[in-house]
């Protein structure tokens, strides 16, 4: 039977027209090296991340994990002075696919958030596959997270309240951070946002079928990202939970977790089970499924009402959190 997709949002639609001219949804590991060099990395470091003068911002080299080589953090504080209690720090994990980015991506919007809620944000950089296999990416972010808890107060955080957030691949890597953190007993997490995250290396679900070569990022870009990562491993018996959190057979006693996902994306389905399995295990989770949203549709097309309500129900759900 055809797989029919689920429409496009209309606002969102007209957008995907723009960037289909740009962005197509099936990369290939031919197309790896080429996408890296785009005009898009030049854009991010073009940004002004000082958002008009709020944050001070430093690129900080730190220990990576042992035997590895050392890790790039960006950390952006609030200018002002620190009041008597510290600030929560948001540990920002880019998207890319697991194969593309660095740590300018996406944390424009934990920019955004840090300046309402009076945080800073930390976002690490991991070395990209196929180069670098798993385990180097969430190795280098749980290295870089044991950084930032242990250093916090030199900057102002309070390595009590750190909250985990990323997109897509950066989604799935702060997935597997939560797990990871509980099974080593590392830095508390209170807090994990994945936004559409890329969880399940299987890449075989309905919503995967529906949006064959559709959006920005279909099967065969999943097929990529994850092959690139994990080899000949990929789909197979033996994918570790910290590299497809899908995988895991136990997910209790992991922090609060925010997911969100669009309707019309290849990843509804594995973050939609996910959430489900978060409340079967005891915990606490809130969902929200976009109707019409394509992969990262806030971020391409931010100002789409949508986006607008997205962006708001994260910013909520960071409030709540932190008691603000």
């Amino acid at each position: 039977m055809t797989q029919v997709p689920p429409p496009f949002d209309p606002e969102l639609a007209a957008a995907l027209e723009l960037i289909r001219e740009v962005i197509s949804p099936g990369l290939t590991m031919a197309e790896i090296a080429d996408v890296r060099q785009g005009a898009g990395i030049q854009m991010l470091a073009d940004l002004d991340l000082t958002l008009g003068g709020f944050f001070e911002v430093e690129d900080r080299t730190v220990p990576g994990p042992e035997g590895a080589p050392e890790i790039s953090l960006l950390i952006c504080r609030p200018a002002a002075p620190v009041d008597a209690a510290a600030r929560p720090v948001i540990y920002h994990v880019h998207g890319g696919g697991m194969v593309l980015g660095n740590n300018r991506v996406g944390v424009d919007a934990a920019l955004v958030w840090a300046k309402e809620l009076d945080a800073v944000v930390v976002s690490v950089e991991y070395r990209l596959a196929p180069e670098h296999p798993y385990p180097a990416q969430i190795e280098d972010v749980y290295a870089g997270l044991e950084w930032t808890a242990k250093h916090a107060a030199d900057f102002g955080g309070d390595p009590r309240r750190i909250v985990v957030a990323g997109a897509s691949a950066g989604g799935g890597l702060s997935a597997a951070l939560a797990l990871l953190v509980r099974d080593r007993k590392g830095p508390e997490l209170i807090g994990q946002m994945l936004m559409c995250p890329m969880l399940d290396d299987r890449n075989d679900s309905p919503s995967t079928r529906q949006m064959a070569g559709l959006g920005v990022w279909d099967r065969t870009a999943n097929e990529t990202g994850w092959t690139a990562l994990l080899g000949e491993r990929r789909g197979g018996a033996d994918v570790p939970a910290y590299a497809a959190p899908a995988r895991a057979e136990d997910l209790s006693g992991l922090p609060p977790a925010f997911l969100d996902v669009g309707s019309a994306e290849t990843f509804r389905d594995e973050v939609v089970a996910y959430a489900s399995r978060l409340w079967q295990a005891g915990g606490t989770a809130e969902l929200h499924v976009w109707p019409g949203g394509f992969h990262g549709f806030d971020g391409f097309a931010p100002q789409a009402a949508l986006s607008q309500a997205c962006r708001g129900a994260h910013l909520a759900w960071l409030r709540r959190l932190l008691g603000q």
